[in-house]
């Protein structure tokens, strides 16, 4: 079920964002407020070694294999233990993500966090999903400005004025969980909190549409819905994925008509809609992983894994 406050969280979103005026006016207005900051562009910095994980956690059956990862074929829906180890998994998720926030201030390196995080999740005794996913290097993905997603952590500082993706999945007692949000950094233009604020209202608009039967194309109608009357370019292929025993599961959710299938009671899956100031075109990095928009626009991500259950959704990476 729905938290009674997530449905109040929402309309305090957009109620009490005054700084922007109402929704039909914000965009103008908003592109009168503060000139767009001028960020230098990204560029690829130096990667520290990979980290170690003992040896007594439980690692998922990808690490240390040189076969692709494989997708499960039909969806995450658990009984009442699997049910259980996923709550476990997205408290620790979430607790994750918190703490990783903690650290987001101009002069602190995205490998700094990285290594942070990598260190709470192993003290409790879980895997970093991501590290070895694919060959991917690190714990986390840090997506900074208009890195749209799987940016690795390296050895550039933030900056003041940044907007930076924080994306986290642990691997506890065999049940991955996903989560990630975008944090602003120091004196963020209003623009990029605007940007960021709307993508937050995507998410939170599209899990209460949530429910048993619900049809997971209502998941695209209502974030691309709400993102239009903004003007912002909405990401229909990344827009989320299966989780649970599979880091990645069906259904691969994409925000078109078409998109098939429903939801049914235990399903767990990720939703994660990804907004940019411009459009969605975009370019891969040499090193096959960071991904950023084509035409350097601001980019901002929130995700969470979702339960579906008799009476709605609940939120299984909802934090503190």
């Amino acid at each position: 079920m729905i938290p009674r406050n997530i449905s109040c969280f929402l309309k305090l979103v957009i109620n009490e964002g005054t700084t922007f005026g109402c929704p039909k006016k914000c965009y103008s207005t908003t592109r009168t407020l503060n000139r767009k900051q001028k960020r230098a562009k990204l560029k690829p910095w130096k990667v520290s070694p990979i980290q170690s994980v003992p040896s007594h956690i439980i690692r998922p059956s990808y690490v240390g294999s040189n076969s692709t990862p494989l997708v499960g074929k039909d969806p995450e829906i658990h009984d009442a233990m699997g049910v259980h180890y996923m709550r476990d998994a997205g408290r620790l998720a979430a607790s994750a993500l918190e703490y990783a926030g903690t650290f987001v201030k101009p002069g602190i390196t995205t490998d700094e966090i990285d290594k942070a995080v990598h260190k709470m999740i192993i003290s409790a005794g879980a895997y970093p999903s991501p590290l070895g996913y694919k060959g991917f290097p690190k714990s986390i993905c840090t997506s900074v400005n208009e890195c749209a997603f799987h940016g690795i952590p390296d050895f550039r500082p933030l900056e003041d004025g940044d907007i930076i993706n924080i994306d986290v999945t642990v691997f506890l007692n065999g049940y991955h969980a996903d989560t990630s949000k975008t944090f602003l950094c120091g004196n963020v233009d209003d623009i990029a909190r605007q940007l960021v604020k709307v993508t937050e209202e995507c998410l939170l608009r599209a899990i209460i549409v949530c429910g048993p039967g619900v049809e997971i194309k209502e998941l695209g109608k209502t974030v691309i819905g709400h993102a239009g009357r903004y003007g912002y370019g909405v990401d229909k292929s990344y827009s989320g994925h299966g989780v649970g025993k599979h880091f990645h599961s069906a259904p691969v959710i994409h925000f078109y008509d078409d998109q098939p299938g429903c939801m049914t009671v235990g399903q767990t899956f990720a939703l994660e809609p990804l907004l940019t100031l411009g459009n969605t075109d975009y370019e891969r990095w040499d090193d096959n992983w960071t991904v950023v928009t084509a035409d350097g626009s601001l980019s901002a991500q929130f995700e969470h894994t979702l339960l579906i259950t008799e009476s709605g959704v609940e939120i299984l990476t909802q934090q503190s």
